[in-house]
Parts: C-alpha cells; sequence; structure tokens
C-alpha cells in the first residue's frame, strides 16, 4: 500500500539552499514483523512485496555544491568525474572485455585496493519497459534500500572471494568494501536521478532488515524507515563522464557502511526529457 505522509512541520525543517528540490520518497512502513518480499527472479515479473510503502516528502540537495568534500567512508557516497572509453554500454561482451577493467583501474586508484571483484552489472531504463539485462528487463529501483546488511554484506563477500579468502584478509587486518559504481549511458539524466542519503544522519533503527526471497536463496536487505534527521542529495542532469560511488557495506564498522538509495521524481522535469538509462556495476573492494 502507498499512502503519503505529512513531512515534519517547519520549524522542525533545516534550512534550504536556492537549488534544493522537494520531493515524495518512498520508505518502508515499520512493522512488527521482519518485512519479506520475492524477487523478479522468483515471480518471474515483478517483485511481490509484503509490506507496506509510504511516501513522504522530504528535501533533497544539490551534493554538486559539496562535491569535493564527499568521503565514501563518512556521507557513503562520492560523485566522480570518470569518462569510459566503451561506445555501446548495452554490448554485454564490450562491458566484460572494455568496461570491467576500466571500473576495477578505477577503484584501485581510488581506494589503493589490492584486489577489486566485479560480480555483477545491471542496467535500467524508465521508458516504460525497462533496460535489457541477461536476466531481464530492468526499471529504477523506486524504494528506498541498500543492497546488503551487516549479515547479507560479509555473506556475499565470502561467495565472491571465497571463504577462505576472507577469513585470510580478516586475519591480516585486511577491509573489505561493497562498493557499486552508478553511471547513466546516456545524458544528462533529467528522469529518475538516484539521490542518496548522507550515511552519517540514517540511524541503525531505521535501517529495516529484509528477506528476499530467491529461487535458490533467500537474501537480505535494508529497507529504509523515514525519520525527520535524514539528508538527502542528488547529482543534477549527470552525464555519462561522472560516476556515483555509492557504500554498500563495509568490514570496517567506525566508517559509513549502508547508503540508502533510490530513483525519484524531480519537481518539474521538461516536456519530452529522454528517459533515464543507467548502468551499475556492483564490487567488493580488498584494502589491504
Amino acid at each position: 500500500m502507498n499512502q503519503i505522509v505529512a513531512s515534519a512541520s517547519p520549524e522542525a525543517a533545516p534550512l534550504r539552499s536556492a537549488t534544493d528540490v522537494e520531493a515524495p520518497l518512498n520508505f518502508i512502513a515499520r512493522q512488527d514483523t521482519k518485512p519479506v518480499f520475492h524477487s523478479a527472479a522468483l515471480t518471474g515479473g515483478k517483485q511481490k512485496m509484503f509490506f507496506d510503502v509510504e511516501a513522504h516528502p522530504v528535501s533533497i540537495s544539490d551534493m554538486r555544491e559539496i562535491a569535493d568534500t564527499l568521503s565514501i567512508d563518512r556521507e557513503g557516497f562520492e560523485l566522480l568525474h570518470d569518462t569510459t572509453a566503451v561506445e555501446d554500454l548495452y554490448d554485454d561482451d564490450a562491458i566484460k572485455e572494455e568496461y570491467y577493467p576500466e571500473i576495477e583501474a578505477l577503484l584501485r586508484r581510488r581506494f589503493g585496493a589490492s584486489q577489486v571483484a566485479i560480480f555483477d552489472v545491471t542496467r535500467r531504463s524508465d521508458d516504460g519497459v525497462g533496460a535489457q539485462n541477461p536476466g531481464g528487463r530492468r526499471g529504477p529501483a523506486s524504494r528506498l534500500h541498500v543492497d546488503y546488511t551487516a549479515k547479507s554484506g560479509p555473506q556475499r563477500a565470502k561467495d565472491i572471494l571465497g571463504e577462505d579468502e576472507v577469513a585470510r584478509l580478516t586475519a591480516s587486518g585486511a577491509r573489505i568494501v561493497q562498493v557499486n559504481v552508478w553511471r547513466p549511458i546516456h545524458g544528462p539524466v533529467e528522469r529518475s536521478p538516484l539521490t542518496l542519503a548522507d550515511a552519517a544522519s540514517v540511524a541503525p533503527e531505521d535501517l529495516i532488515a529484509t528477506d528476499q526471497i530467491f529461487p535458490d536463496r533467500v537474501g537480505e536487505i535494508y529497507n529504509l524507515a523515514h525519520a525527520p534527521s535524514q539528508r538527502w542529495y542528488y547529482a543534477p542532469k549527470m552525464t555519462g563522464d561522472e560516476v556515483l560511488l555509492i557504500k554498500g557495506w563495509d568490514s570496517d564498522d567506525s566508517r559509513a557502511r549502508f547508503t540508502p538509495h533510490s530513483a525519484f521524481n524531480p519537481p518539474e522535469i521538461r516536456d519530452h526529457a529522454p528517459p533515464r538509462e543507467s548502468i551499475e556495476v556492483r564490487t567488493y573492494v580488498v584494502i589491504e
């Protein structure tokens, strides 16, 4: 069920800049039992949710104003300029042979990483049918979420890197970080841009662990419940020469670990604005 919930009182609202926008974001409604949803892989179509979603209007700030100070280890995300030499980001062979090495090189530079393990890529479009992927068509995610949790983040690392390797890295004091790299396929993005929460503004009790049912396993993500203290950002009109780095989990719990995010609808979109098309790559970054 979707419902609009009133925003906090004007007296409690933070000061806004002239470039802020206000838009409704979709949060999970708190409930007494653990939420669950059936994945598209299980249903063969759309996800099937067994919980309620409620829309809260929030103020969303332009991250470009603070881009030089953003840290993935504090806010949980960064906006970087990064060009790609790949001409067709819908070409699966080019993704594996050319784009993956670019992303690996970017993350090695940014983190001084000893390893970068790429394990998933997803294209999305809000054109009404979704962008083509080997596993089917995908549209933008419109519900606030984090891809991994304190439970599923380390488990997925073991699945990707191997249990013995994770044990070795843990014993050596290495960090393992789950990072998504999000890029527009075509820009500038006007429709369905991505909004992200400042991870430092999200209380642990607002991250709602939710079971994700696949045909062969049960995963876990966080959905986000609303709180007035949460701070929101987006990058207006992102281009194909920009990427967002998004933290999904970190083995170091002294840093930002979980960054809620979703697509949203800006209040003013010009007529006939092209569909949003994007590509996101999921990785584990090892810092020894």
